[in-house]
Parts: structure tokens; sequence; C-alpha cells
């Protein structure tokens, strides 16, 4: 099957690590090209292209964000692939008026928005609650695939490296959260409730980069960790000793996914995402966007100090999702919807 991917963004997050590694997991048997943004392919930590597989074909555009989305297009109808294959919000855009793609369809990597999806042949949820904002009116397929984590055994030699780095000794408890700096992530939440915590001896760390960056370091204690963008987040989550997400809004979760895989214990907020996944963090998820809940879980999460626990996250691996990626393409392809959604 031929398959494009057209992702416009320029910094490498979540949405894009999903964009990636289903391309270089498909390339493996389908001949699948990237449709990228120039920018995206700069010598920076926080690029794109350079995490693609060589097996992968890629392609570029540039310019403002309207005048990219009609060269993706241009692209897309020049390839002319089976399957167009969007995510986030000018990728929609930029796809909606191919004409030579026999398939488009997107990922709902955080809501459904007429104005991206509205025409488009197929939209693929990562978490169940995204398919109730899909009007009934919506004249193309939906599916249901739930996110995956290509993440490994916890990186040991990581977590020596980093606490080396920071000073931190084997009795100090390192809080962490991975995830882009911005409103939505709740971190400003997170630097109010911290302080409730004094005196228990545990350390912050914020982990990420993002628009919010800057006021966030302003706002937080000296002491609070704030690298920004790391090339080795796996390392960062070996180094924590509890992962805390205090999110308003977390669509699936993939730092959360990938927490558990390292063992780490969860605290939450009950984002859509930390809800969806609530069975394997197997502890109360505090409200949304209230930090006197918030720093009451931490301190009692703190005088706990819950120990790293394993799980079985086997359905959670790539190979169990690409299967259900085909089915939906070909679904797409046919113009029905008479089989059962992917799950």
């Amino acid at each position: 099957m031929k398959i494009v991917h057209v992702i416009l963004t320029k910094h490498f997050a979540g949405s894009e690590r999903y964009a990636v590694e289903l391309a270089n997991a498909q390339a493996r048997s389908h001949q699948v090209t990237v449709v990228l943004h120039a920018d995206a392919a700069q010598a920076r930590p926080d690029a794109i292209a350079h995490r693609l597989d060589s097996s992968v074909q890629r392609a570029f555009v540039s310019g403002l964000p309207m005048l990219a989305a009609w060269r993706a297009r241009w692209l897309v109808d020049r390839i002319a692939p089976e399957i167009a294959h969007a995510h986030l919000s000018w990728a929609c855009k930029g796809i909606g008026g191919a004409r030579r793609a026999g398939a488009r369809v997107a990922s709902l990597h955080i809501r459904y928005k007429p104005q991206q999806h509205a025409g488009l042949d197929g939209l693929i949820a990562i978490a169940p609650w995204q398919l109730a904002d899909v009007p009934a009116s919506h004249l193309g397929l939906t599916c249901q695939i739930d996110n995956w984590t290509l993440a490994g055994k916890t990186d040991w030699a990581g977590r020596a490296r980093i606490r080396a780095q920071l000073g931190l000794d084997d009795n100090t408890h390192l809080v962490g959260t991975l995830s882009r700096c911005e409103h939505s992530k709740g971190l400003d939440v997170l630097l109010r409730a911290w302080p409730s915590c004094a005196g228990s001896g545990a350390r912050l760390a914020i982990v990420g980069s993002g628009r919010d960056f800057s006021g966030l370091r302003k706002a937080a204690p000296p002491d609070v960790v704030m690298p920004g963008f790391v090339a080795d987040p796996a390392a960062w989550l070996a180094a924590f000793d509890t992962l805390v997400s205090p999110a308003r809004s977390e669509p699936f979760g993939l730092s959360l996914l990938e927490a558990l895989a390292s063992g780490l214990p969860v605290l939450a907020t009950a984002s859509e995402g930390a809800q969806h996944l609530a069975a394997w963090i197997g502890r109360p998820l505090v409200p949304v966007n209230d930090s006197v809940a918030l720093g009451n879980a931490l301190r009692l999460h703190l005088q706990q100090s819950p120990a790293r626990q394993y799980h079985d996250l086997g359905q959670f691996s790539i190979n169990a999702r690409l299967p259900a990626f085909e089915d939906f393409y070909r679904r797409c392809l046919a113009g029905t919807d008479s089989l059962p959604s992917a799950a």
C-alpha cells in the first residue's frame, strides 16, 4: 500500500512522535512517504526529520502555514497515494483538497474540529472520548485505535547519570513531569501546588519546552529542575521516582503510558487520557485545575513513597496496532462501514 503521512509542525512532541513511529513501523510492509515542513529538518534536537527511518521517503514543503498546506496538497496529488494520513490542523486542511489520494484520513490528536476534519474520508480517535465529538452528520468513517509506546526497560544507567548531574542522593524523591509547556498541561497548577510539599525533601523536575516555558521558569522556585527539551526522555523517566500529570486536558497521555512502561508510580489529574488509563494508573485521579487538591495528593504520595511497579503493556505495542490501521485504511478505500470499528 502507498501511504503518505502529512505533519507540518516544526518541533517534536507527542503528536509528532505518533506520526514518526507509525510511519517507521508501516514502512516495514508498505511504501511510506512523510511530508514535513522544511523547518522540521533543521539541525536541532527537537527537529522531526532525523527521527524517520531510512526506509521512509521524505518530502518537504516551506512557507507560512497556509502556503505550506497548499504545497502539501500538491505533493499528495503528485504522489497519488492510496492513503493520505494527516496529523494536526494544517496537515488536515492540506489533504482536505487532495483529489488523487484514494482516501484521506486523519488522527484526532486533540479533538474533532469541523474546519479541519469535516470533509475527510476517515477519522481515527486515539481515545474513546473523542468519538463523542464527531457529529452524526459526519460522512466519513470513524474508529478508535489506542496509542502505543515503544518504551523498553528502565534506563538505569540514564537514571544514575541524570541524578548525579542534579546532585541527588538515593533518598531524594524526584517528582517529574514530561510534557510541553503550555496551558493545557496544567504546569502552573503544579507550581502552585508544589510549595505545600516543602519540608518533604523531594525535588520537582519539569521536563519539556514550549510557549509557556519562560513564564513557568520565572514562576518556579530556583530548585525546580527545568532542562527544557531533552533528547533522552527515557533516561529522565528512569531518573524520576514519580511521574505527575497536572494536565487540564490530555487527549491520551503518551507520557503516562511511557511512565507506566518504566514502572513509575503515576499521580494524575482526571484528564481524558488519565481516565482512559485509570486501570493501569491504579490510584485515585485528582480534580483538574485544583492546586489545593493536587498539593494534598502530592504530600500523601510522598509520605507513602511507592516503589516502581511494572505492568504488562503488551496490548500497547505498535505491532498490536498496525493491523487495525490497515483494516481501517481498507474500509475507507472501500467506502463502507459494514465492518466493526478497530479497537
